[in-house]
């Protein structure tokens, strides 16, 4: 046993490799997974939740899109095919995660950039931001990691967030607006609340409602 968590940034836990296959949007996934990394038996419940149910980025966007705590890299992966002309980073802790996106990158032929969070010029912003945010590393760890990128949203930005409602999705959504975030609870399925934050200007459209 070691103490390793998918938040280590250099598990101890041995490597041992397989492979998690996935469907999205009518294409097939086929990602290289190892121990010490989130999920490494099969597409997180919530990841396919958030993938099956928020709205896909169009073929044509253009600009940076984030995967947030990307583990291996399904949701980067999902992205980068969809948004061809997009450039989307994939940022975790986990060097042996990033590894795995690089090479899952490169086996799809996609055009991930898999960094640490301080890999990510400061100067950048997000068309939108994608995460099944690590809701085990602590409620006041959560709250800096979202503080830290939400801000970076793009004016016309969205960010698409799965949590288990067993694990605190309802007050994460209450202590974004808190904050001033417009937060709609876009869906509901499994277990899972798929949540949609976006900047509050005061001239937001009505939300679609839930489903």
């Amino acid at each position: 046993m070691t103490g390793d968590h998918y938040f280590t940034a250099e598990p101890a836990t041995p490597g041992r490799e397989r492979h998690v296959e996935f469907r999205v949007d009518g294409r097939e996934y086929r990602l290289t997974t190892s121990a010490g990394v989130f999920s490494a038996d099969r597409l997180d419940l919530g990841t396919s939740v958030l993938l099956h149910k928020a709205p896909l980025p169009d073929p044509a966007t253009k600009g940076n899109l984030l995967d947030l705590g990307c583990g291996y890299g399904p949701i980067a992966a999902v992205l980068a095919t969809t948004a061809p002309d997009a450039t989307v980073y994939a940022v975790d802790v986990n060097q042996r995660a990033l590894d795995l996106v690089r090479r899952n990158a490169a086996a799809h032929k996609l055009d991930i950039v898999a960094t640490t969070p301080d890999g990510v010029p400061e100067q950048e912003t997000f068309r939108q931001i994608w995460s099944n945010p690590p809701i085990r590393v602590g409620k006041s760890e959560l709250h800096d990691l979202l503080a830290r990128w939400l801000p970076r949203l793009a004016d016309d930005g969205v960010a698409w967030l799965v949590v288990s409602r067993n694990l605190g999705a309802d007050s994460l959504q209450r202590w974004l607006t808190e904050r001033g975030w417009l937060v709609d609870r876009y869906a509901s399925q499994k277990g899972f609340r798929v949540l949609r934050v976006n900047r509050n200007t005061g001239d937001n459209v009505a939300i679609t409602p839930e489903n």
